[in-house]
């Protein structure tokens, strides 16, 4: 019999954190956070409104004057303590990510472990945040750069990564001297909820971090808001492009817009085939397909007995996963967030089968590792025989499906490629150096994998994207982050 570790058994009823201190919403509203795994209610949420986001807004706007006169490296130390208790709490944060999320409980290790890094790196702002100079730019006068913070910043985070996304942004304006309001997804709320425990554990001054649930009137009020300077947002590229973007700038705030994908794998003859399989699975039905770094189309270059014994094994290796409660350490892959989600997916398989597209392993069909409810759940899926004008083959289909398209040349992969709208990641798996180097500066995307089947960038550098996967000029993570919370002031310097 496995045993599944849970966290906690009793239904959770969530709370805002504002100014310090949890609090009831102004609204009665609430909908309940469901394990997919299990379709049992574990939480509730709140619905909150604009007046829950004015509240927190205005006590994020009262405390930065204080926050930003606190010294770097004071701030750098509440971080510290944070990362302590991240590490003490590790495992729990992990099982409550995989409990109202879905994923493994590998990929949530692995998802906690990402978000401390990120931690980690924000508490070296002291170095961060250094500005630059220079002496006599003209006889007698000096100039130089101080980067100062702005006020109040805002996350909009995304159901998928529920832990990691908020600790791209949350960690590096907290530590550049600005205050914050985090509005966590309504379907994933019990990570944030934790992380907001340490933080009041930690004892941040009342007012620097506040995290207010909801949904679309949360959204709106924040865009809205006139004391947030900015707002950072994970999701779909229609909601990214034409809401957050759009409304954001109307209102004079910075954004990043981090969007959708349709990221393509491209395999070359000589590649070394086991790594290339074992990748292959990880990119496209890790975290059932559900994350902006999916494999979505695989071109394989070849001729035809390479490409029959190549998609052999990858449909063998991939019939073979073993799909159940993400707690279930031998589990690989564990169920969509919500039944709305999997008829998505289940209507893009259907497009694919009218489009005339071969489903050589139907996800529909699939083996549970235990006795749960179905509902969320679906096997793997493999199209063959897809063309790029297909639906299945542009559109961003956020589930465990391959489709599968055979190209002449590098030619015609780095071409497909750039004529994509989307621009977020592509892979190329050779032992070509020359084929790589070409493949990374010709490609029109933000991340490139070389032999790397999930190109998730390190805290320290940006999590990048490009055309339709990304709105803004500034990424999360890293130095881009420093830049998007901090602001640049020239002072020219002469003495008589």
């Amino acid at each position: 019999m496995v045993v599944l570790d849970e966290p906690f058994k009793e239904v959770r009823v969530l709370r805002n954190y504002i100014n310090g201190e949890w609090v009831e919403s102004a609204s009665k509203v609430s909908v309940d956070v469901v394990n997919p795994a299990l379709m049992k209610v574990i939480g509730k949420v709140p619905r909150s409104n604009a007046e829950d986001v004015d509240l927190a807004v205005r006590a994020a706007a009262e405390a930065f004057p204080g926050w930003r006169r606190t010294t770097p490296l004071a701030r750098s130390r509440y971080l510290f303590r944070l990362k302590e208790l991240l590490e003490e709490n590790f495992e729990e944060i992990s099982r409550v990510g995989t409990m109202e999320h879905g994923k493994t409980i590998d990929e949530s290790r692995g998802e906690t472990r990402r978000g401390i890094e990120n931690v980690e790196v924000a508490t070296g702002i002291p170095s961060l945040m250094m500005g630059y100079n220079l002496e006599d730019i003209a006889r007698g006068i000096d100039e130089y750069v101080v980067r100062q913070p702005l006020g109040v910043f805002a996350c909009i985070a995304p159901f998928n990564f529920p832990w990691m996304v908020p600790l791209w942004f949350l960690p590096y304006a907290v530590a550049t001297g600005n205050t914050y309001v985090l509005k966590p997804s309504s379907e994933t709320p019990l990570s944030m909820t934790k992380l907001f425990e340490l933080i009041d554990e930690v004892g941040f001054p009342p007012g620097v971090v506040n995290m207010v649930h909801g949904g679309r009137e949360v959204v709106g009020a924040i865009l809205r808001h006139p004391d947030v300077k900015g707002v950072s947002f994970v999701g779909s590229t229609p909601v990214g492009r034409d809401v957050i973007y759009r409304e954001a700038a109307a209102h004079g705030k910075r954004v990043q817009a981090q969007c959708g994908a349709k990221n393509f794998f491209v395999v070359l003859p000589d590649a070394a085939v086991d790594r290339t399989v074992a990748s292959i699975m990880t990119s496209f039905y890790g975290n059932t397909g559900q994350r902006c770094l999916s494999g979505a189309n695989l071109l394989i270059v070849g001729e035809d007995d390479f490409y029959g014994s190549f998609m052999a094994r990858v449909k063998e290796t991939a019939e073979n996963i073993r799909i159940g409660y993400g707690l279930d350490e031998s589990v690989q892959m564990g169920p969509l967030r919500s039944p709305d989600k999997k008829k998505k997916v289940l209507g893009y398989i259907e497009k694919g089968l009218e489009e005339g597209a071969k489903l050589t392993l139907d996800g529909r069909k699939f083996k549970l590792a235990g006795d749960y409810p179905e509902d969320c759940f679906l096997g793997p899926s493999i199209f063959e025989g897809v063309s790029e004008e297909m639906v299945i083959a542009r559109e961003e289909i956020f589930g465990p499906v391959m489709s599968v398209m055979r190209v002449g040349g590098l030619d015609e992969a780095i071409k497909m490629i750039n004529e994509c709208p989307f621009g977020n990641s592509a892979m190329i798996f050779t032992s070509n150096g020359a084929a790589s180097r070409r493949f990374q500066y010709e490609v029109d995307v933000g991340n490139i994998g070389i032999n790397i089947g999930i190109v998730a960038p390190m805290a320290f550098f940006p999590f990048s994207g490009m055309k339709d996967s990304f709105f803004g000029d500034l990424h999360g993570q890293g130095r881009d982050a420093v830049d998007f919370f901090t602001s640049k002031k020239v002072v020219i310097v002469r003495w008589f």
